[in-house]
């Protein structure tokens, strides 16, 4: 009764969590989705084309994490001022994420244009497996190229839409989400196979729809904001100036630089295990571009409930609330780890089904069911270790988060799978599959962390 009273809430707090979780789910749920069918009508160019991209989408995702790894170091900050009604605070945070932001994309566009051709060939070390890679090396360029063109656009729009969700207001960035992706698969459609008298662009046409995509989001945000800034007192005004005193871009940067350096070291992480599993062949680099792709569609339930901790726990810890920030926390893990149950069997039952409609290899295919089936099992596991690693940032311990995450991944996880590869003869998803289970350690550590309570602090209050 008592364990039932601790992790099971009531009516009221599942319409409380689902009031927050439920539009970041829906978000990411048709993003995750439209992802599918972009990725789906770029495998029906060929394998090379569709390994192109995916290599390319892998590289990017190192810029991705680090953009979300410094606004939301801040981020942090910004849940705690709302929870204590200061919009001085959010708008001084907003201003810090600017700058943060403009400096990630200007490292990102240069590192792109001076080592893109390197880095696009770092994957392509492997055997050609009946694919051929001077063609994927092409198609990848072609994407990259032009795909550095929404930078800009990603950077401005991630700051309001971060903002709003760290205030609860996560309908908005759902909306702006949701139009995104239906005018970037409206532009796939379009430009990737040459309808209604537009040019057949192939791989071009795929970037080209990615990147107005993100400026229609951005600019859809903007105007949103522009119309009803009555409801956003923390907007009115936010950059009228954007200097920042020393002493708050100190404090914001000794919270925000450890996750930004987190989030790109993790992926840097999952960029180096990709390359791992890559070196056993050009048909597990499609099956595994296949299997992450569905993959994100199912796990969109336990990463709503992550970004719902950040909001939720964060304006209790900003409010003072200490026990009912640990008595959430408990109920929201909870509800992950059990919904990731039903979404985990789900998955494994119909893991063979997803990968027969690309058009590709039989043996991709077969690496890519294979893949999803180690995914699903390891789903609940998964779930545990986002929330978790939610709990413990968002009362600013960003240093343990540092070493819980990114560490762990580069000192085992990445090793792990570095020596299967080259002193076995396992195959990819095996190796995929031992490298899940070393995260049950990390589980172990999670679990302490969490229970010994050291992320309930309030870092506003001064």
């Amino acid at each position: 009764m008592f364990l039932t009273k601790k992790y099971i809430g009531d009516k009221k707090f599942y319409k409380m969590l689902l009031a927050v979780a439920f539009p970041i789910m829906v978000q990411n749920g048709i993003s995750n989705f439209v992802s599918l069918l972009d990725n789906i009508m770029i495998g029906k160019l060929g394998t090379e084309q569709m390994s192109g991209v995916a290599i390319v989408n892998q590289l990017m995702f190192v810029f991705w994490l680090c953009m979300f790894g410094g606004l939301s170091g801040v981020g942090i900050y910004t849940a705690q001022y709302y929870g204590s009604k200061d919009d001085e605070g959010i708008k001084n945070t907003m201003r810090y994420k600017l700058w943060l932001g403009v400096i990630v994309c200007l490292v990102a566009t240069a590192i792109f244009l001076i080592f893109g051709k390197d880095l696009v060939q770092f994957y392509l070390k492997g055997n050609n497996d009946g694919g051929d890679l001077k063609a994927t090396l092409r198609y990848g360029l072609d994407y990259i190229r032009i795909i550095l063109f929404m930078l800009p656009a990603v950077c401005i729009g991630m700051v309001y839409t971060s903002t709003m969700r760290e205030c609860s207001e996560t309908f908005i960035p759902m909306i702006s989400g949701l139009i995104a992706v239906f005018v970037n698969l409206f532009l796939n459609y379009l430009l990737i196979f040459g309808k209604f008298g537009f040019p057949k662009l192939g791989v071009r046409g795929a970037a080209i729809a990615t990147v107005i995509s993100r400026y229609v989001e951005t600019a859809f945000v903007l105007i949103w904001i522009r119309l009803h800034m009555s409801k956003y007192s923390y907007f009115k005004k936010a950059f009228k100036k954007v200097t920042l005193s020393f002493e708050l871009v100190k404090k914001f940067f000794v919270t925000s630089t450890p996750l930004l350096l987190n989030e790109g070291f993790w992926s840097l992480g999952c960029a180096l295990l990709a390359y791992s599993y890559s070196k056993r062949g050009l048909n597990v680099v499609a099956g595994q571009n296949i299997a992450n792709t569905i993959n994100n569609v199912f796990n969109i339930v336990f990463i709503a409930m992550g970004d719902a901790v950040a909001i939720i726990i964060g304006k209790h810890l900003g409010a003072g609330e200490m026990e009912k920030a640990r008595d959430t926390d408990n109920k929201i893990i909870a509800a992950a780890m059990m919904t990731s149950v039903v979404i985990g069997s789900i998955m494994f039952a119909t893991s063979g089904l997803f990968p027969q409609i690309y058009n590709t290899t039989h043996k991709a295919k077969i690496i890519a069911t294979h893949f999803m089936m180690v995914q699903a099992l390891f789903m609940v596991k998964d779930s545990f270790l986002h929330t978790t690693y939610f709990t413990i940032r968002a009362g600013g311990d960003t240093i343990i988060t540092f070493f819980f995450d990114s560490v762990f991944m580069l000192l085992v996880s990445v090793p792990v799978a570095y020596l299967l590869v080259e002193f076995t003869s396992l195959g990819a998803a095996v190796i995929f599959a031992i490298v899940h289970a070393a995260d049950f350690i990390k589980c172990i550590i999670g679990f302490i962390l969490v229970k010994k309570g050291i992320w309930l602090k309030n870092i506003v209050s001064e």
